[in-house]
């Protein structure tokens, strides 16, 4: 007999089914009604157009930045204005240029320390005889000659009336070559005749020393001179070069020794108790001398003008050598003493 598996008995009771769930009732879907579609009139009339905007609103909005604009620039400047200025820096000092004056084609520097001109230029003029003259608050120049034996015999009574008021006389010279000591052969008569004129006088020694020793020499040879003279007026240290080609024993020597030179003469004249000078021309003042070692004496410029235009002070001025006096035949020199 067929054997069959246990499911397949249908032998047993059926076993009672669930229920069945009962189906819910049949309700009909509300469904919305279509809308109407619109005519296009209504449709365009319902839509939203933006307004319109018009040339006058930007002007408007244009107006209104520019017065915000306005009111800020008036407000920097005003606030600027008020504003408390800061102090200025101070300006660098200027340069200085350094200064010089002219010589001739060269240009020079001032020597430092060294007392500068000081005589007013308008304070000069010509006298009705022609000679310069120079008068400044109230005080007068003196008027006077200097000489030597090429002046030859001199009527210095004469000289005297003519409005000369001193004399400077060649005492000596020393020889350029040899170096020999002489006196100017003129001398003692030409001392004589000033005095006796009333006249005051100084001296002057024409200078060929190369050393300050032989300079000592040529003031002993002056002093012993005038041993026994009324000599009020300064006693000159005169040197002078020699043209080219004479051979001079002065040929060469320096502005240092020349310097020590005039120095050495001038304090042995100040140590017996006269005024001691210096003589020279621009030339020598500017470029051989340092005027700065000389301050001490008396300082006698000889420059041939109306005016002098030399840089640094001086005491004396020999003006010209063409000047013309009674009493002194043919050019004599002239000379002003500011002192």
């Amino acid at each position: 007999m067929s054997t069959y598996p246990p499911e397949w008995d249908t032998t047993q009771e059926p076993q009672e089914m669930p229920p069945l769930l009962e189906p819910e009732p049949f309700q009909e879907q509300q469904v919305p009604p279509r809308p109407r579609r619109q005519p296009y009139q209504e449709a365009a009339r319902d839509r939203q157009v933006p307004p319109v905007r018009r040339s006058g609103d930007w002007l408007g909005r244009l107006a209104l930045v520019l017065s915000v604009l306005a009111l800020i620039v008036g407000g920097t400047a005003l606030f600027l204005t008020l504003r408390e200025e800061p102090e200025p820096e101070p300006a660098p000092p200027p340069v200085e240029e350094p200064v010089t004056f002219r010589f001739g084609d060269r240009v020079l520097t001032p020597l430092e320390g060294m007392p500068l001109n000081p005589y007013d230029r308008e304070a000069f003029s010509l006298d009705e005889k022609g000679r310069v003259a120079y008068e400044k608050d109230g005080r007068r120049a003196k008027t006077g000659v200097d000489v030597s034996t090429y002046q030859q015999e001199i009527d210095w009574q004469a000289v005297a009336a003519d409005g000369i008021e001193f004399a400077i006389l060649r005492l000596g010279y020393r020889g350029y070559t040899e170096g020999g000591l002489f006196m100017d052969q003129s001398f003692a008569r030409n001392l004589s005749g000033a005095l006796d004129a009333g006249l005051e006088v100084g001296v002057y020694f024409f200078s060929q020393a190369i050393t300050p020793e032989e300079a000592e020499a040529e003031a002993a040879y002056v002093l012993n001179a005038l041993e026994g003279h009324a000599v009020t007026y300064p006693i000159a240290f005169d040197w002078e070069p020699i043209a080219p080609g004479k051979q001079a024993r002065t040929d060469g020597l320096s502005n240092e020794v020349l310097t020590r030179c005039a120095s050495a003469f001038c304090e042995k004249v100040r140590e017996a108790g006269y005024v001691p000078a210096v003589y020279f021309n621009q030339s020598i003042g500017y470029l051989r001398y340092d005027l700065r070692e000389l301050t001490d004496y008396a300082l006698w410029l000889a420059e041939y003008d109306e005016k002098p235009d030399f840089y640094y002070h001086f005491d004396l001025w020999q003006y010209t050598h063409t000047g013309t006096v009674a009493g002194i035949e043919g050019d004599v020199d002239l000379d002003l003493d500011f002192r």
